[in-house]
């Protein structure tokens, strides 16, 4: 039996006694991870510094040393998101439907874990407790292969949590890593189902290809983030700016930032000089169409867009654009180049507002808002396991409910077919 293999089979006995833990047992269990994290944060820090500056010598990009990097704040944001993870309601044993047939059997649709859990994910070290708290409170166990940028990290947090389990009287199989990065293992966790049930890749387009691509074990597709905001004719323009630089600038290396922007054409000669300006603060580089060339004649830093621009997600200070006739060719441009994640619209009419959310078929839709919000944190879900943008089982953050199934019980009195 292989290495991962045995790592399979003991989450799997982990997986059976989690299922049946109490909620007083996980929340303890979670309490004691958040602590430990802030206990042990020089620890965490001191491996995360080995992983940046690995990171540096290879020449990682900015946005990815971004999501790289931990500092104190973040350690401490991690280990209070779990706390809040603690304190949601949790899901396992919700009875969701009850109800007695004409010959007597009871039957109940109740609420229960999906078992093993495998998270392949990049260098974002804050996702190993994210997840592996969601998991927890959700009565699953959980297999962690990060990549090789946060191997260091992500070992180290792992440790750490499963040194909590145990004390809190859990097993420490609950919680597992790979630390062998190499893509052969990837390939092999993809083609575990005798042991894991549900596969969830995070990360770029081509980690979410490749897993879709070639597992056998059941995914759950987090998404690429192209998203848009647009300016309909009516926009309050100091709204929008605001919107836009937020959506843009606020943290470009995540998916929920915006790579699109949308200008109807009866507001562009004003809101385009404004939001440009803005933007401007943060060197944003704009890649925009002849129509944007034109009324931003002579603006430094703008370049014509090519048609591969509109289906990228920059994930840094870069942002396309264009000018279009109406709400209908904003929707029609966003359904051709979007990736189904998150999209704006900042509008004064009610029509306009209307049609776009009714039309646009992404996991969140917003009017007069930032595309910033699609988090489960800010859903009030605590953590998040990531945004999905497929549409079985689980559609936008998915929080601790996505994480389970159901199951019938029926209880009867000698009841024969």
């Amino acid at each position: 039996m292989t290495t991962l293999e045995l790592m399979g089979v003991m989450a799997k006995n982990a997986a059976a006694v989690l299922r049946n833990a109490s909620t007083n047992q996980k929340n303890a269990a979670l309490e004691k991870i958040a602590s430990s994290l802030i206990e042990n944060c020089d620890k965490i820090l001191a491996a995360n510094e080995k992983d940046i500056t690995a990171a540096k010598e290879q020449g990682i990009g900015t946005a990815l040393l971004d999501r790289l990097t931990l500092t104190k704040e973040r350690v401490h944001a991690m280990a209070k998101g779990v706390v809040e993870v603690a304190a949601l309601k949790d899901p396992v044993g919700e009875v969701a439907e009850g109800f007695t047939r004409p010959n007597g059997l009871k039957i109940q649709k109740v609420r229960v874990p999906l078992g093993v859990i495998a998270i392949i994910y990049e260098a974002r070290p804050n996702v190993t407790a994210d997840a592996a708290a969601l998991c927890l409170k959700s009565g699953n166990a959980v297999i962690l292969r990060g990549g090789k940028e946060a191997i260091n990290s992500n070992i180290c947090i792992t440790k750490i949590m499963r040194d909590a389990l145990e004390s809190a009287g859990l097993p420490r199989d609950c919680v597992a890593i790979v630390e062998d990065t190499s893509r052969e293992t990837a390939n092999r966790l993809m083609r575990m189902k005798e042991y894991i049930d549900v596969l969830i890749p995070r990360g770029g387009a081509g980690l979410i290809k490749a897993v879709t691509e070639n597992s056998t074990v059941p995914v759950i597709e987090t998404g690429v983030g192209n998203c848009h905001v647009y300016i309909d004719a009516t926009a309050d323009i100091d709204m929008a700016k605001e919107i836009v630089f937020n959506a843009k600038t606020s943290r470009p290396s995540v998916c929920n930032a915006c790579e699109t922007l949308l200008v109807h054409k009866d507001s562009a000669e004003k809101a385009l000089p404004a939001i440009v300006a803005k933007l401007k603060e943060k060197n944003v580089e704009i890649r925009g169409c002849k129509r944007t060339l034109e009324i931003l004649k002579g603006v430094p830093g703008v370049t014509e867009a090519t048609e591969e621009d509109y289906y990228t997600e920059f994930l840094g200070y870069i942002l396309a654009v264009k000018v279009v006739d109406s709400v209908k060719d904003a929707v029609l441009h966003i359904s051709q180049y979007g990736s189904g994640h998150s999209e704006a619209i900042i509008t004064k009419d009610y029509n306009s507002a209307n049609y776009f959310v009714s039309t646009i078929d992404s996991a969140a839709v917003y009017v007069n808002a930032s595309t910033r919000f699609t988090d489960g944190g800010e859903f009030g879900y605590g953590a998040e396991i990531g945004i999905s943008t497929q549409k079985l089982h689980a559609r936008g953050p998915m929080g601790l409910n996505e994480l389970t199934t159901f199951k019938y019980i029926i209880y009867g009195s000698g009841q024969v077919r």
